[in-house]
């Protein structure tokens, strides 16, 4: 019971955890074949493959793919070159020294990009000044300070990947190559090289990838030349659209491709290794019967289906014309909006007539109701209408009450008039 139980949750974690990890992907790719005008999936509407034509329509975004294609290969050639360098070093220097200088080199993966944006694009803004080049030069170039500005942390990520292979490296095999009468290049080239080629091929990728998103960094040092997420924040700014679903679509679908390819060819590396350690004697100095491509490979089953599949939905988008069925979005779409004009009109129209009668109700319950009378002890001093009566009475001629007051009229108002 428990171990079932234990078995269970796993599977359940397991499928959170990939459903977190990959649902936005997946989800981002459903809108790529979606008709509406913004990536959303649902309310579906219809099934179209236009966003991929507007993708390879826009030459903004291939323009930002062609830059990052070529700072990316630049990258990796001099992030791989400085990664070997530095795993080699660590290696050979002396092992008092080594924990401070690993501690050099992993520094750039603790700064901020920001930081080393700003820094690569004002020291080698700098060094051209001091060398007295214009700004047409190629040190300020945009894609030369992208690349160095990259190498400066994605290099440190090489070594890591680097250096994680090298300690499996018997030194021996170096000694015993220069005792035989090899250099140390040759050594290098023919025995340590070897036996680095895989981490070599896994820091390329890694560096490739890790320039290719590359956005905190590159925003300082692009210069004339944005790359593939330059050109998205752009776009993002003023709105997006689902062609940037499909370019999402696309990317995850040769990710995931290349890493079918790859463990279908690892896969079939094991098996052959297996069937030449299993073979007799008589198979190994005749010809060995190997496994087919497909047995035992699961991977490389998935590689086929993939590329059936991928096929299938180029012919579909090729044939497929969905004006029809975008016709009758458009068409719904426009009953609904009259409809719900019709809705709001009548509504506003209801309100009037509520606000008509409350307002006609109001004045009728001011019309019936009585007047207060004044009873209070004041007379009718404080009454509202008091200076306009007094007013009245002037202007009809009646008799200005006598000021008996002890001033004698002085204070009369009419007494200059008079008395000029």
């Amino acid at each position: 019971m428990n171990n079932s139980f234990l078995r269970v949750s796993i599977w359940v974690y397991l499928a959170i955890f990939f459903l977190y990890l990959l649902g936005p992907l997946v989800i981002m790719s459903i809108t790529a074949f979606n008709s509406s005008g913004f990536p959303r999936m649902t309310p579906w509407e219809c099934l179209t493959f236009q966003w991929f034509g507007e993708l390879f329509q826009d030459q903004r975004i291939l323009n930002g793919i062609k830059n990052s294609l070529i700072i990316g290969a630049g990258t990796v050639v001099l992030s791989v070159a400085m990664g070997l360098a530095g795993a080699l070093m660590l290696t050979q220097i002396w092992p008092k020294l080594r924990a401070t200088y690993y501690t050099v080199i992993i520094a750039p993966i603790l700064i901020p990009g920001v930081v080393l944006g700003i820094s690569t694009l004002v020291f080698w803004d700098r060094i051209n000044r001091m060398l007295g080049l214009g700004a047409d030069s190629f040190l300020s170039n945009g894609i030369f300070l992208t690349v160095i500005g990259q190498s400066t942390f994605i290099a440190s990520y090489c070594m890591l990947v680097l250096v994680a292979r090298l300690q499996r490296y018997d030194v021996a095999l170096t000694e015993a190559a220069l005792d035989l009468g090899a250099t140390h290049a040759q050594a290098f080239r023919k025995i340590l090289l070897p036996f680095m080629r895989p981490a070599i091929a896994s820091a390329a990728v890694l560096a490739f990838l890790a320039s290719f998103e590359n956005y905190n960094t590159t925003t300082f040092t692009f210069g004339e030349y944005p790359t593939l997420t330059i050109e998205l924040a752009q776009k993002v700014r003023y709105g997006i659209t689902p062609s940037i679903s499909a370019l999402a679509f696309i990317i995850v679908a040769l990710t995931v491709f290349f890493a079918l390819l790859n463990e279908a060819k690892l896969k079939r590396q094991e098996l052959v290794a297996a069937a030449r350690k299993n073979a007799t004697v008589e198979e190994l100095a005749g010809k060995i019967k190997l496994p087919s491509f497909f047995a035992g490979n699961m991977a490389a089953v998935l590689v086929v289906v993939f590329a059936v599949a991928t096929i299938t939905v180029v012919g579909t988008a090729t044939a497929y014309n969905p004006g029809q069925c975008i016709a009758n979005v458009k068409e719904q779409k426009r009953l609904e909006a009259e409809q719900r004009i019709q809705e709001l009109r009548k509504q506003r129209e209801e309100q009037r007539k509520k606000r008509e009668a409350e307002e006609a109700e109001q004045g009728d319950a001011q019309q019936s109701a009585p007047k207060p009378s004044n009873n209070s002890g004041f007379g009718n001093v404080f009454a509202p209408n008091t200076l306009d009566s007094d007013d009245d009475d002037d202007a009809t001629g009646a008799e200005t009450p006598s000021n008996n007051g002890g001033s004698g009229g002085v204070f009369d108002p009419n007494s200059l008039q008079d008395n000029q």
